[in-house]
């Protein structure tokens, strides 16, 4: 049993996510949305956009698959539409509170398993091990490693996530291993490419939904909200504002100074759906 690490500012945000999304725009999923040529980028297409998301993430399964491993699970919306499709779905997550909802959604017969997945021990095998944006949350060469241990043979790895495509790409977009270097590490395991699906045009509308809710809603909400405390308790406001000072002057330039937006998402980044084949047992070079 491996002690669980504090809670990060991703999980928190993850939890945060999901409580905001269900609530006021009754959002099921954590995911990118994928927009259509006949979508509005809007934030009130946004169910539509990731049921698109799902859809097309499903459709890519191979033939024959029967287990699925789904690592990162989120609300478990996505495993709840493969069990629904006739799948026998495990999901890992960290987090408690997510595992929570899922254990609530998915049916007795799919296990949870709460732990990161390269702590993950088990002595099943799975036809195929989804990431669906998770995979740039895990360590990549120890992913890699498990993975193979995990698959049966002929067996799928199945990848759809963000990737940095520039060594710039910190400087807007911290999230996604380099696609380059995925590449220099996934050869030298028993991996063969099926298919590579870049779908970076069909997702960056999400960054400008986001850049919208932040410049015109999240940050106006939280500067009236600080400017009222301020008034009301300014030796206080004026105390944690110094003390925490290099935390927000770091969580405005991240988030509410601009810099996310669609363009910049296509400039440093690529999102794609990878699809490999587990071709035969042997050890990682």
């Amino acid at each position: 049993m491996h002690r669980r690490e504090a809670k990060s500012s991703r999980e928190l945000g993850l939890e945060l996510a999901a409580i905001c999304g269900r609530h006021f725009l009754k959002l099921k999923h954590l995911h990118y949305g994928y927009w259509t040529n006949d979508l509005e980028p809007d934030i009130a297409n946004l169910h539509i956009a990731q049921e698109n998301y799902t859809n097309f993430l499903v459709s890519h399964i191979p033939d024959g698959v029967k287990t699925i491993l789904d690592v990162g699970c989120g609300l478990g919306q996505i495993a709840k539409t493969l069990i629904d499709m006739g799948y026998q779905v495990d999901c890992i997550s960290p987090s408690p509170f997510l595992n929570e909802q899922v254990r609530s959604l998915l049916p007795g017969t799919s296990r949870v398993f709460e732990c990161f997945y390269e702590q993950f021990e088990t002595q099943c095998t799975y036809d195929l091990v989804l990431f669906s944006e998770s995979f740039q949350y895990v360590r990549m060469e120890k992913a890699l490693e498990k993975t193979v241990g995990l698959l049966n043979d002929g067996g799928f790895l199945l990848i759809c996530d963000v990737f940095k495509t520039t060594l710039d790409a910190n400087a807007v977009f911290r999230g996604g291993h380099k696609l380059a270097k995925f590449n220099q590490w996934i050869v030298q395991f028993p991996f063969e490419l099926i298919e590579d699906i870049d779908i970076t045009e069909q997702t960056a509308p999400n960054l400008d939904i986001l850049d919208d809710t932040v410049r015109n809603v999240v940050r106006p909400a939280l500067n009236s909200s600080v400017d009222y405390l301020a008034n009301k308790y300014p030796l206080t406001v004026k105390f944690l504002r110094w003390k925490y000072r290099k935390k927000i002057d770091k969580t405005y330039r991240k988030y509410c100074n601009g810099g996310r937006t669609s363009e910049d998402f296509r400039k440093f980044k690529t999102y794609r759906l990878l699809l490999y084949k587990k071709t035969h047992s042997c050890e990682s070079v």
